[in-house]
């Protein structure tokens, strides 16, 4: 906002001791925004992997290796002097926040929001149902989640929700292995993909596709996949004269036709134009999972939209499917030692503050909203806050990096340098084949063990 003076314009000189906890796209920003509002300062970025950049590297959808290329603006921070690299250290285990902040002037909570919203019908618990932050996380080749597994020796699948995640697991799920050769989808995620029987992928939203949350330019991907093709109902998409359309913002609406422009060529379609289909169902509400103890279909009640909300009309009706992947938002956990609001998943903060000393960007401080850019004004606000905070204050009296190495060294907690990353990942891209830009490493176990084979006299903490 205009009346924001950020204290990278005043080129004030500071040294303090700052921690960032978090190294996706919240915690980056925050720390190139902090190098140059205070300057002099030291900036140390703890992260529970050995491997940074968050969901850059396990949510973006492993096709879309343009986006990823964002990494490269974040490493140019990680490599200033003023900034160093933890990962392989979890807060609550190897250190503790109250501890952080007695080693610290600042610490900024930068964890996201890495839980699922759980689906809450009847039969949710099915085998078979899935979260997106899960199925995401095993498709990525996230450390967590390599014992989903998920069945897809199915022939039809659902996933409820309409924003970007959603299409992506639609896309992912459909598309053929030419496509995917560019990515860097793991080996066993591409082996059980591409063998799977999938052919019809249903998309559900509660409400209408004014309503949906994701882009036209991913929506439009749909419709440039050589093996499926995506199909919409035309009765369920609304003219360019609905009156909904008029309560919007200008740049909200402009947004909104054009979907419904692009969802308008896919009720066009033929379903038997290519081999596999993703079928687009709007105004339709799940209210519980059927199947025995697998699941074996959902069943929805229609819905009409109402001041923007969903209300049920008592009409219903039932979809076969034998995988249900719910993209219905994510959760943050609670920190030990910092504030939560339970029903919102996120660390109560005034635009960013948390108190003196505790900050909090991205996800946990507003909930999963936004795409990678938007993290940078978090950053920009919570350097603005930390210069406020301890720009007049003498040189820092904390211990800084030197006492949390001390810890470490202490409790034998192994971590993982920037450099070790950078040794990562060289031996990612060259064990890629073909125009794979990489095959990663997708346990934390094998990610140590190369680490030692490469470098067997390095000594850890």
């Amino acid at each position: 906002t205009p009346q924001l003076r950020f204290a990278h314009r005043r080129g004030f000189k500071m040294p303090i001791n700052i921690a960032i906890i978090g190294s996706g796209p919240a915690g980056f920003y925050t720390a190139d925004a902090l190098t140059r509002a205070c300057k002099g300062c030291h900036i140390d970025i703890i992260e529970r992997l050995p491997t940074p950049f968050g969901l850059v590297r396990a949510g973006v959808a492993p096709d879309h290796q343009t986006t990823k290329r964002v990494v490269k603006k974040f490493e140019k921070t990680a490599l200033l002097d003023e900034v160093n690299y933890y990962g392989n250290v979890t807060i609550g285990n190897c250190v503790s926040l109250a501890e952080l902040r007695e080693l610290y002037d600042a610490v900024v909570l930068a964890v996201g929001a890495p839980n699922d919203r759980k689906l809450t019908i009847p039969g949710a618990d099915k085998i078979g149902v899935h979260g997106s932050a899960a199925f995401v996380g095993w498709y990525n080749g996230h450390p967590d989640y390599q014992d989903l597994r998920p069945e897809l020796n199915v022939g039809t699948a659902a996933v409820i929700g309409v924003g970007n995640v959603a299409l992506d697991i639609a896309r992912v799920l459909v598309c053929s292995a030419e496509r995917m050769a560019g990515s860097d989808l793991p080996d066993y995620a591409s082996c059980a993909i591409q063998g799977s029987p999938i052919y019809d992928i249903h998309l559900f939203g509660r409400r209408g596709p004014i309503e949906a949350k994701f882009t036209n330019v991913e929506l439009r991907e749909m419709g440039k996949l050589n093996c499926s093709v995506p199909l919409a109902k035309a009765e369920q998409i609304p003219g360019d004269d609905d009156p909904v359309l008029a309560t919007l913002s200008d740049r909200d609406r402009r947004l909104s036709e054009r979907n419904l422009k692009t969802l308008r060529t896919f009720s066009l379609n033929r379903p038997d134009e290519k081999s596999k289909r993703v079928h687009f169902e709007f105004c339709a509400a799940p209210v519980e999972v059927l199947g025995g103890d697998r699941v074996e279909a959902l069943r929805f009640e229609r819905t009409q939209v109402t001041d923007g909300r969903a209300e049920g009309t008592g009409d219903f009706f039932e979809v076969d499917c034998g995988l249900v992947v719910a993209a219905i938002g994510y959760r943050s956990d609670p920190i030990v030692g910092a504030p939560y609001e339970g029903d919102r998943g996120i660390i109560p903060n005034d635009d960013g503050r948390v108190a003196k000393g505790l900050y909090t960007v991205g996800w946990i401080k507003r909930g999963p909203t936004g795409v990678i850019s938007s993290n940078r004004y978090d950053g920009e606000v919570v350097a603005d806050y930390i210069h406020k905070d301890f720009g007049n204050l003498p040189k820092s009296d904390k211990a800084g990096r030197k006492g949390l190495e001390s810890l470490f060294n202490a409790r034998g907690i192994r971590y993982v340098t920037y450099a070790d990353w950078k040794q990562l990942e060289t031996m990612e891209i060259e064990n890629a084949t073909g125009v794979a830009p990489r095959r990663k490493f997708v346990t934390i176990e094998e990610m140590l063990k190369a680490l030692d084979k490469s470098a067997p006299s390095r000594e850890f903490a």
